[in-house]
C-alpha cells in the first residue's frame, strides 16, 4: 500500500464507519495523463446504492479540501467494488468462503499461477480452493504469502459449486 492510499484510507475510514459502510479498497492510479483516486465502499450485505456512494464522495471531498495529501490534480471516484469484489483483508476471505474466486500467485503453486474455484477455507496456512482441472475436481492449498491478488468471480461453468 502506498503512502497516499494509506493516508486516504485514514481519512475515509471514519466517514465510512459513520455511514455504517465498509471501506473495501483505495487506489491512486494514473491513466493516460490523468490521475484517479478511487475509493470502493460497500454495505456489509453487499448492496450499496448510488446515494450512499454520493454521501461518501461529498464527505470525503470536504475532508480532502481541508488537508489533501495528494499534490497533483486528480479525479475522485467513489463506487461499489462490483460483482468481482477484491479480497484484501482476512475478513474478506472469510466472508467469501463457499463462493467462486479468482486468485493469482507471485510464484507457481502446483505448477500454476492462476486459480479459479470455490473457496473452501482460509486459515493461517492459506486459501483452500476446490477447482476443476480439465474434468478432474482437485483441492489446492495456496499459501497466504504466495497470494498476489484475489477477487470474487462469476462461475460461467456448468459445474456450479461442487
Amino acid at each position: 500500500m502506498s503512502k497516499v492510499t494509506s493516508e486516504i484510507e485514514q481519512l475515509a475510514m471514519p466517514i465510512v464507519e459513520e455511514l455504517k459502510l465498509e471501506l473495501v479498497d483505495v487506489e491512486f492510479v494514473k491513466e493516460g495523463r490523468d490521475w484517479f483516486l478511487r475509493v470502493y465502499v460497500d454495505t456489509p450485505e453487499g448492496n450499496i446504492d448510488i446515494d450512499q456512494c454520493a454521501q461518501v464522495s461529498e464527505k470525503l471531498s470536504e475532508k480532502l479540501d481541508e488537508s489533501d495529501p495528494i499534490s497533483q490534480n486528480y479525479f475522485l471516484e467513489v463506487s461499489s467494488p462490483g460483482a468481482e469484489r477484491p479480497l484484501k483483508k482476512e475478513a474478506d476471505y472469510i466472508k467469501a468462503i463457499g463462493q467462486f474466486v479468482h486468485m493469482k500467485t507471485y510464484e507457481a503453486v502446483n505448477g500454476m499461477k492462476v486459480f479459479e474455484g470455490y473457496l473452501k477455507s482460509f486459515t493461517d496456512e492459506g486459501a483452500e480452493i476446490d477447482m476443476l482441472i480439465k474434468t478432474r475436481k482437485v483441492k489446492v492449498l495456496i499459501p497466504k504469502d504466495k497470494i498476489a491478488n484475489a477477487r470474487l468471480a462469476i462461475d460461467f461453468s456448468k459445474h456450479k459449486e461442487f
